[in-house]
């Protein structure tokens, strides 16, 4: 009853934005970040995830996902590796396989394949190329990137619940490309967002998009608002705006317990 009470209080109402992602309302419970350049935003809805494409990037400005500790806990189903453009994607706006062949790039995904082990479904769509961006692999996306992802595990597992929100950031005046001919942009950084609004709280990173040591993961801990100005989104758009400042403006001093 108690939680049932406080999201009755937390909650302002339904977005059109947010009720256009028709299935993913669990995603996006409180509001789908908005900011994005409508000319080049689509909104897609997968079982595990709603997100953001932009068309001229090629790459998501957001993906957004709900975990649950039954869902970060399942061991159901392996790996698909089943790569491939997303069919909900017209060619000439998407991201291509051959766009990330011997480019130098992983195909690091966004909504993290090893958080969707509870659907068979959830598991291959994970895998649609509208949830990758462009990551160095060795000491980013097999590393720091990869740790970050288990920690969020293990933090929803604790908690009971946890929305994420990720995406990349691009910081240069000039936006490095893929490999030459190629449309698909690579990131300066990336970003994500872990809200537990059970405990009106959150935690947030900015990871430069580099080689990084493991270790130093609590150095590029920020605030909600810090990420907000550097990718131009708003977040917890449906939620009173007194607690959204409270969730937003703090910077947790020190990385969440995992135990």
């Amino acid at each position: 009853m108690k939680r049932l009470v406080f999201i009755a209080c937390l909650f302002v109402s339904v977005s059109a934005r947010a009720a256009g992602l028709g299935g993913c309302e669990q995603h996006v419970e409180y509001g789908a970040p908005a900011g994005a350049d409508v000319q080049t935003e689509v909104l897609l809805c997968r079982l595990g995830y709603a997100l953001s494409f932009n068309t001229e990037q090629r790459v998501a400005d957001w993906v957004a996902y709900y975990l649950t500790t039954e869902k970060v806990t399942a061991d159901d189903v392996e790996r698909t590796e089943d790569f491939r453009p997303d069919p909900d994607l017209e060619p000439g706006k998407r991201s291509e396989l051959d766009d990330y062949k011997n480019s130098g790039f992983d195909r690091g995904h966004l909504a993290p394949a090893a958080s969707m082990r509870w659907s068979p479904a959830a598991m291959s769509q994970s895998f649609l190329l509208s949830n990758m961006a462009p990551q160095i692999g060795a000491g980013f996306n097999q590393h720091i990137w990869k740790r970050l992802e288990r920690y969020v595990r293990q933090w929803t597992e604790r908690r009971g619940e946890l929305y994420v929100v990720t995406g990349p950031i691009y910081g240069a005046a000039t936006v490095e490309k893929i490999k030459p001919g190629k449309a698909v942009s690579v990131p300066t950084h990336f970003y994500k967002v872990i809200f537990d609004l059970r405990r009106v709280e959150a935690i947030a990173f900015i990871l430069p998009h580099q080689k990084l040591k493991t270790k130093d993961l609590p150095t590029f801990i920020r605030s909600v608002d810090d990420v907000e100005d550097q990718t131009g989104l708003d977040f917890l758009l449906e939620i009173q705006d007194v607690i959204e400042d409270q969730v937003e403006a703090a910077i947790q001093p020190r990385m969440w317990k995992t135990n």
